[in-house]
């Protein structure tokens, strides 16, 4: 079975890749890849109380999804969201097992209810007003390609628009030796039934099991190994590019997800 949308916004942030208007010349070949630390914005859009709550992974996820909705000039309460992440807030996760290990093992309220997967999609409708369906994933290494056949059926059987929102961050250690993800990074894709004058592609996925495309550049393809939800990279390389063909992205071993793209030429 073949899924399809039409891609209208594109969210996207990393080490070296600020944003989708950013990163789009670096990812199309026209400017150098540059790897420098990653800038997260603060959630503005979220009442100061709640801003001072947030953590890494929800800023990350709520600075992409807000970037794919203002690119694709949608409203966000009209929207269902799909979040996928491979760990969610794992600052917090760290914060909570050293204090079930010490003598005090009081949890601050804040802790517990940041500790929950569905975190920044509680967040996302305070700082959006959306009250539509908001499904939350995890699927390790395949968190992405998860997240995005989840978006797709969406669009498909209820014919909603829909947001994903993937995202993911590093562990401090001693997590980190055993699960070592470099840097924070998320990638947002506003995904529609019908085209519109801001549709950059229309895309179709299936289910395959053929070897998932690498990147050429030899520092975004660490990355696209190393960071689950940055293996949705090859699809955003194909767009900025404004090529129409297909790519590989990984999904659960043996399978893979086959994309076609077909570019609508807009900017």
């Amino acid at each position: 079975m073949k899924l399809s949308a039409y891609l209208d916004g594109i969210g996207l942030i990393g080490p070296g890749l600020d944003n989708w208007l950013a990163a789009r010349p670096i990812l199309a070949g026209a400017t150098p890849y540059e790897p420098r630390p990653l800038a997260v914005p603060a959630p503005q859009s979220l009442p100061p109380a709640e801003r001072r709550r947030t953590g890494l992974a929800i800023k990350v996820a709520l600075a992409v999804a807000q970037e794919a909705i203002a690119a694709g000039q949608l409203d966000a309460r009209q929207l269902a969201a799909v979040f996928s992440s491979s760990g969610a807030d794992n600052d917090n996760c760290d914060a909570i097992c050293k204090t079930l290990a010490s003598e005090d093992r009081s949890i601050s309220p804040t802790r517990f209810h940041n500790s929950v997967h569905n975190a920044p999609a509680g967040y996302w409708g305070i700082a959006s007003g959306a009250m539509t369906p908001a499904t939350v994933l995890c699927a390790h290494d395949g968190s992405f390609g998860a997240g995005l056949l989840e978006a797709l059926t969406q669009v498909a059987v209820e014919g909603w628009g829909t947001l994903l929102v993937t995202y993911d961050m590093p562990y401090p250690e001693p997590l980190h030796a055993k699960r070592p993800l470099p840097s924070a990074f998320g990638i947002a894709l506003a995904l529609m039934p019908e085209r519109s004058a801001h549709s950059l592609a229309r895309i179709e996925v299936s289910l395959a099991d053929d070897a998932p495309d690498a990147l050429a550049e030899p520092e975004l393809e660490a990355l696209r190994r190393a960071i689950p939800c940055a293996r949705g990279l090859p699809l955003l390389l194909a767009v900025a590019r404004g090529e129409g063909g297909r790519v590989v992205l990984d999904y659960l071993a043996p399978l893979s997800l086959a994309v076609t793209i077909e570019p609508e030429n807009r900017s």
